[in-house]
């Protein structure tokens, strides 16, 4: 089994970055500094628990003055690239907060993004000041890098993974719009990927304001259709008949279904968490013009209360022509996932067709002797 990601954080990682810092500050306590942090409960923190630990003992064995603290930091920033080293704006979250440190800080991140990420680090700043930190954001987006111009849009994500949410934007993310318009047409696919995403954390939210948005943007760009129809995603898995209807989506004509026939069978019917199954679908078009069609299954996975909760998982999206025959397999797997827990018990399972349930099956689920979380995460 693969290590959990947390232990990228070791005496070794720590000793090599410690060396480092004693290269540009011959004062630094690097014994001191790995005893600090490797203390008796460090083999119960997780990864972020671990990187705070990390700030906050820099704190006390970095120069007590701020600038001097980052200076130090800053001579090493070229060598210290990557995920392992987003200790680095967190130190600026944690020490940089003081109105004085304010511009100092702002160019801490700016430079810290592109080495690893400042994302969750900006959060703090907007909860504490929106209106500034948003004015930053704008001037962000317009950085020659595109690390800095994708800060402004995913530090602004009102539901950012792993991050602090940011309330007032999921109340009224009419503030995070204005970043979002500089970068609707961004050249970089890594910067167009955090805009859809914020809008797609918005339409979760605040539906209508993501449809007008999509609505206005729609055709004035390639590169910004590709974040409408990214960012319209969730919407566009609810099913919401206005967004459907914006994407070309198919309608069942005077109440008839698109499809003559459906169904889909999972196999086998019965297995335990960890294990996996497959499942097999077929659908009959209706004849006629061709139709443009999301296929998707859903799962009513159960809780831990007993209640249920869908999640839809695509199989396909394409235009077909009318009275075309779909068939497929998909296998699914029912382990564990840090963003899901399987509970034993009766789990319905649907073939949707744009949003409308065509077929369904069951399956029970049973205990397994190990159905912990993995050691990773689920991606986003």
């Amino acid at each position: 089994m693969a290590e959990p990601l947390k232990s990228m954080y070791n005496e070794e990682f720590l000793r090599g970055f410690g060396e480092k810092i004693q290269s540009i500050y011959p004062s630094f306590d690097l014994n001191g500094f790995i005893v600090t942090v490797i203390d008796k409960s460090w083999d119960e923190l997780e990864l972020k628990a671990r990187m705070r630990r990390i700030t906050e003992t820099l704190g006390a064995y970095l120069p007590r003055e701020y600038e001097k603290a980052l200076d130090v930091l800053f001579a090493i920033e070229e060598d210290c690239v990557g995920f392992p080293y987003l200790f680095f704006p967190d130190f600026v979250e944690v020490y940089g907060q003081a109105e004085e440190h304010w511009d100092l800080s702002m160019q801490a991140l700016e430079r810290f993004t592109s080495k690893s990420s400042a994302e969750f680090a900006v959060r703090s700043f907007l909860l504490r000041d929106p209106k500034r930190m948003m004015s930053q954001m704008m001037t962000w987006a317009t950085h020659p890098n595109e690390h800095v111009r994708r800060l402004a849009s995913e530090g602004s994500r009102p539901r950012l993974p792993w991050g602090q949410a940011l309330p007032m934007f999921k109340q009224n993310p009419v503030p995070v719009l204005p970043v979002l318009e500089l970068l609707k047409a961004d050249p970089s696919l890594y910067v167009r990927k955090s805009v859809a995403n914020n809008l797609n954390d918005i339409a979760k939210d605040n539906p209508t304001v993501v449809l007008d948005t999509a609505r206005r943007w729609k055709g004035t760009h390639p590169h910004t259709d590709w974040i409408v129809r990214h960012g319209c995603r969730s919407l566009i898995r609810r099913s919401e008949p206005e967004v459907m209807a914006l994407f070309g989506y198919a309608e069942p004509m005077s109440g008839t279904s698109l499809t003559t026939s459906s169904s889909i069978v999972v196999a086998p019917s019965e297995l335990s968490i960890g294990d996996h199954c497959e499942l097999r679908y077929e659908l009959h078009i209706r004849e006629g013009e061709p139709a443009h069609i999301r296929v998707e299954y859903g799962i009513d996975f159960v809780k831990s209360g007993g209640r249920t909760s869908r999640k839809s998982f695509l199989l396909s999206d394409k235009t077909v022509l009318g009275g075309s025959h779909l068939t497929g397999t998909r296998t699914h797997r029912w382990a564990n996932l840090t963003t899901r827990r399987h509970y034993p018990g009766e789990h319905r399972i649907v073939l949707l067709l744009n949003g409308r349930e065509i077929a369904s099956t069951k399956l029970n689920l049973q205990e397994s002797i190990d159905s912990g979380p993995p050691m990773f995460p689920a991606s986003d």
